[in-house]
């Protein structure tokens, strides 16, 4: 574990983002009492959970990190979190939607494109509510959809955990206004100015270990309007639909029933970085939830999904 943040980081360009983020991190510790760390498994989260590590040396993280577990995750990601985990030497949380649902919290959805993506806003916001988190913080991007790319790294949620993108707080100066009433939180995003091939040239440059589905393999799916749908005890196959094997790997992990891989030959980070830099299609395209509508995710987000 490197001691300071610029250390290990040969890209003058790395070493702003690197230094940025865990300005913002240090933030979070400074301004809020009860913080966590949304950790999904993917690759940025990885990279916020190990920034973390990197803004607090030689102390522990201060905050835990909190999986919201739809029960239908990569077998890869849930093997992963757990090696990550004791590896940080962190403390992990775990709230299942599957408990939403026994509750009555929600219903689960049904038919071909059942997802419990959508269902994770009530199980985090129900974590949120019983652990009075003062702030959550999470990997999004704002390169990643049109809906980040209005967030700002303190993103004001209300007393419902709504998000209203013009109700967002200038940070002029890196000044954060940390300020909030009775019942609010914000959700902090200390990868606001990365890129996707930022963030890949930054696992290289540190040597950060990823889930093995970011990397090209075998993988039986099906084609269902354009995505290639991994199979799984979650997904139901239409009439008629055909599971075949590919060559895949995935750009971003979630939902197993909502997450599409797509066709690659990546087998390496250097590899992956160069198919990235070629890309012209956001890693969110290959997310079947994201097509339900055009506002899709600012609809969620609203609502206050991640």
């Amino acid at each position: 574990m490197k001691k300071t943040s610029g250390m290990g980081v040969s890209n003058s360009h790395l070493r702003e983002l690197e230094s940025e983020s865990i300005y913002v991190l240090r933030e979070v510790a400074a301004q809020f009492e009860r913080s966590a760390l949304l950790f999904s498994g993917g690759k940025d989260s990885i990279v916020v959970s190990y920034l973390a590590r990197k803004a607090f040396f030689p102390a522990k993280i201060p905050f835990p990190l909190m999986h919201i577990d739809t029960g239908h995750n990569f077998p890869e990601t849930i093997e992963y979190r757990d090696n990550w985990v004791k590896t940080l030497d962190a403390r992990l949380l775990v709230r299942y939607v599957q408990h939403s649902i026994d509750q009555g919290r929600v219903k689960e959805e049904k038919g071909y494109n059942a997802s419990r993506n959508l269902l994770q806003t009530i199980t985090l916001l129900d974590a949120i509510e019983e652990l009075k988190l003062d702030a959550a913080i999470g990997g999004a991007r704002r390169d990643e959809e049109k809906a980040r790319a209005k967030e700002r790294f303190f993103s004001h949620r209300d007393e419902f955990g709504q998000w209203n993108p013009k109700n967002q707080r200038p940070e002029l100066w890196d000044l954060f206004n940390g300020r909030k009433n009775q019942g609010e939180h914000f959700r902090i995003f200390p990868l606001s100015n990365w890129t996707e091939l930022d963030v890949w040239q930054y696992i290289k440059e540190e040597n950060i270990p990823i889930p093995s589905i970011y990397y090209s393999h075998l993988r039986q799916c099906v084609d269902r309007n354009g995505t290639l749908l991994a199979k799984s005890d979650y997904l139901t196959a239409k009439e008629g639909e055909e599971y075949k094997e590919y060559r895949v790997r995935f750009r971003t992990i979630g939902d197993m029933t909502c997450t599409g891989a797509i066709l690659s030959a990546a087998s390496n980070i250097d590899e992956v970085i160069e198919e990235v830099a070629a890309s012209r299609l956001t890693e969110r395209g290959t997310r079947a939830d994201d097509r339900r509508s055009e506002a899709a995710m600012e609809d969620r987000k609203k609502a206050g999904y991640f």
